[in-house]
This record gives structure tokens, sequence and C-alpha cells, in this order.
């Protein structure tokens, strides 16, 4: 099966402070990684939101490319949806041929 590529954004809260960041974002390069081929991530770091989430004004924001087969972007989506700490979230196909 060929793998697709992809690009989610990830903004998190900053309520619970740096560790809480670093966490979030090691749970989800690790669940990428497991399930796919993690390409390039950039840290966007800490920005204002263009209106408030949650009462929040700021959030870190975080970029990551990758590779995986057609079922496994829904299954992210599913486990960024329920995890705390985690304000917005958007997962793109990067794949020409669609």
């Amino acid at each position: 099966m060929a793998l697709k590529k992809y690009e989610i954004v990830l903004v998190f809260s900053l309520a619970k402070g740096e560790e809480a960041v670093e966490a979030l974002k090691k749970k989800f390069t690790d669940l990428i990684a497991a399930n796919g081929t993690l390409g390039e991530v950039e840290e966007w770091g800490k920005r204002k939101l263009a209106y408030p989430i949650n009462y929040e004004k700021e959030g870190y924001y975080i970029v990551a490319q990758f590779e995986a087969d057609d079922a496994f972007p829904s299954e992210l989506d599913r486990v960024v949806n329920i995890t705390d700490g985690v304000l917005r979230s958007l997962i793109v196909s990067k794949s020409e041929n669609e």
C-alpha cells in the first residue's frame, strides 16, 4: 500500500506550562512515527491566537509533515480531539494524485 503525504498543524494550550507542551509534542510525534514516517517538524512556538479559545489568547504552534496510509489520519484526528491541552488541529493531505 502506498503511503500518502500529510501535514498536521497543532495548537497546544499554554495553561499547564512548558512541560505539558513538551509532553503533547512528544506524544503526537511518537504516535505519527509509530504509524507512518515522520518528516520535518516545525515549531512555530508561542503565538497570539486570532480569537480567544477557551479564554486563552495564546497557543503553542507545531507543524509536522508525515507519510501514512489512508486510515491513519482519521485515527490521529480522533486521538487529537480527545486529548486535553489541544486547542485546535488541522490535518491536510499533501499528495498530488488525489
